[in-house]
């Protein structure tokens, strides 16, 4: 060949490629942390807790001054990734099996792999830790989580501390070395290594600095000498450092592999502070769990240089956890057609557009944490200008963001409209609820056999502390039913323990109080009840009782079952015939 033809083959084949790596869909990376406030950040203005690597990026990013999430944990998430609010989900709660989402709700993940898109969940999931419910069942390829609502309890590897833990790798145990942290972003940057050449979207969900406030004794120690702060506020801001440390890592990585141009990045949390407002409130009342503004006005941040989403520039219009789907769908211009009405909105105009054209919404945030939803529940309805606060409390948030004075007297009328704003919002969630009102575990699967169930799930107005280990530990009396779906007719063995198998305890095991301060900042309660005599199991027409034998780890129950819905109620009862549930039923398909 020669030489004039092959340049220009070359720079054909150079123009190809070019073409083609230019062409690729950008990268997408959220970290959402878990119980962080929008006042637990430098660059929000709070004068103690060190995260530069964060402020930073706010610096360089676009932010969403006026974001809001749910006031709890899985409810945000489950907004999240589905672009709906988290009352049409069947995750209004944290607990009781209502943190559990609809398997017919089609998410973020599900979507981004319909169009070509590798996913990974690296941490915190709390939207069903059994089959159909888990990350890996909802389009994430890769997958390294903790169970339940966060490490320690109980839906959570036994005995787990924030420190050389076990956690589910694509739905095997495997065991890690190294702080919580560090070893989900540790996995994720693995997981963007391995997938630098194809579209990814990497969901780093940590747990901290949500309690119990476990933290490395290096970052304890940054906060030691600052005088008035609590060794709780010590902990929970070292925790806060180290995850603004391993972001620092991430996006070193992403330089390194020359991918931080077409990779939107994104920052969040999902509630406001689980307590550092007694420190530093940014202006505002309220906590996690609450639903003035503190409790769900939360950090947002976003840059996509490629795009041109940076530059240091505030979004103050009314924006949620729920718009980040529609918006990513209309960045990324992917196939997507919602199976049910959305009720976020693309937020791609207020990001790209100089002078957007933007309504003034109204949006509802409620706390249920409830078994059923209730009505008038603990709720705000929001316009970018007004709080309605349970009905009875008006905020002008433009002169009044600390929500002191109520002025509804003063303006009758704009708390009417937010009020029929609600009753029509909370009519479209009942009319939408369909004769399904449970999401089901379901059981005699290929995908989840033996399926491994925990109280946390259990179907009750009042668990007390049954959903966590500690509530095994005491023990925490509680009454319900987990809603189990049996899928194949068979012969199944149920076995009903106090502990997990990983365990390894009697049902009537004591032990003393733990003392690992080190490690444990709650340590586990003592144990000292030892009279559990019997367990009973009713499930479909399936009813018994069985002796609990001395030093039984478990009792064993054997039955046939056809498919269908069921109740399954699982019980430890003691010599006084109090009931207790079994924290913890395995229950494998046979034959």
């Amino acid at each position: 060949m020669k030489p004039i033809a092959l340049c220009l083959l070359l720079s054909l084949f150079a123009t190809v490629v070019f073409a083609q790596k230019s062409d690729k869909q950008p990268n997408i990376i959220v970290v959402i942390t878990d119980d962080q406030g929008k006042n637990d950040l430098g660059c929000e203005g709070n004068p103690i807790v060190k995260t530069p690597y964060i402020d930073q990026f706010y610096e360089e990013s676009i932010r969403l001054t006026n974001f809001h999430v749910s006031t709890t944990c899985a409810p945000s998430r489950g907004a999240l990734m589905t672009g709906r609010h988290t009352n049409r989900l069947n995750v209004y709660h944290t607990i009781s099996g209502r943190s559990l989402l609809f398997e017919d709700e089609e998410i973020l993940p599900q979507v981004l792999a319909q169009n070509g898109y590798v996913n990974g969940h690296f941490g915190k999931w709390h939207l069903g830790d059994n089959y159909p419910f888990r990350p890996m069942d909802r389009g994430f390829q890769e997958v390294v989580r903790h169970g339940g609502g966060g490490i320690t309890q109980g839906p959570d590897y036994w005995g787990n501390d924030y420190f050389d833990d076990t956690y589910w790798h694509n739905g095997v145990l495997t065991e890690y070395e190294g702080y919580c942290t560090d070893v989900f972003f540790s996995e994720a940057l693995r997981f963007i290594e391995e997938n630098k050449d194809s579209p990814f979207f990497c969901y780093i969900s940590t747990n901290a600095p949500h309690g119990p406030l476990n933290c490395p004794e290096d970052y304890l120690d940054m906060y030691k000498d600052v005088a008035g702060l609590s060794e709780s506020h010590q902990r929970f801001y070292g925790m806060i450092s180290n995850i603004d440390d391993n972001f620092k890592r991430l996006r070193d990585k992403l330089e390194l592999l020359g991918l931080s141009e077409n990779t939107i990045l994104i920052f969040m949390s999902d509630n406001g502070t689980a307590g550092g407002n007694k420190v530093y409130d940014a202006g505002m009342s309220g906590a996690k769990g609450s639903v003035m503004e503190g409790g769900h006005r939360v950090p947002f941040y976003i840059k996509w240089p490629a795009k041109g989403i940076e530059g240091g520039k505030d979004v103050g219009q009314l924006t949620a956890h729920f718009d980040v789907l529609p918006t990513l769908v209309d960045l990324l211009d992917l196939n997507y057609t919602p199976s049910k009405k959305l009720d976020g909105k693309s937020l791609e105009p207020l990001m790209t557009d100089e002078k957007p054209e933007w309504p003034n919404r109204v949006l509802y945030v409620d706390t249920q944490r409830k078994v059923n939803l209730t009505k008038y529940k603990d709720y705000s309805v929001m316009d970018e200008k007004w709080r309605l606060v349970n009905g009875d409390a008006l905020y002008d948030m433009d002169t009044d963001l600390k929500q002191t004075t109520n002025v509804i007297e003063h303006h009758p009328e704009v708390a009417e409209r937010l009020a029929l704003g609600y009753e029509k919002w909370w009519e479209s969630i009942i009319a939408e609820k369909s004769d399904e009102k449970y999401a089901y575990i379901k059981v005699g699967t290929p995908y989840e056999n033996p399926v491994r169930l925990m109280s946390h799930d259990i179907l009750t107005g009042n668990l007390g502390l049954a959903w966590h280990q500690f509530g095994a530990i005491e023990p925490s009396p509680a009454a319900g039913v987990w809603k189990v779906e049996v899928m194949e007719k068979g012969t199944y063995q149920i076995k009903l323990r106090r502990f997990a198998e990983e365990a390894d305890l009697p049902i009537n095991a004591t032990f003393p109080q733990a003392e690992d301060q080190r490690r444990i900042q709650k340590a586990p309660p003592a144990s000292t009840k030892d009279d559990f005599s019997e367990a009973y199991l009713s499930l479909a027409s399936f009813r018994e009782t069985a002796a609990i034998p001395t030093n039984a780890k478990e009792v064993v129950f054997t039955t046939d079952l056809s498919p269908g819905k069921y109740d399954l109620e699982a019980r430890l009862i003691d010599k006084a015939g109090k009931f207790y549930p079994a924290y913890y039923v395995y229950f494998e398909k046979i034959r």
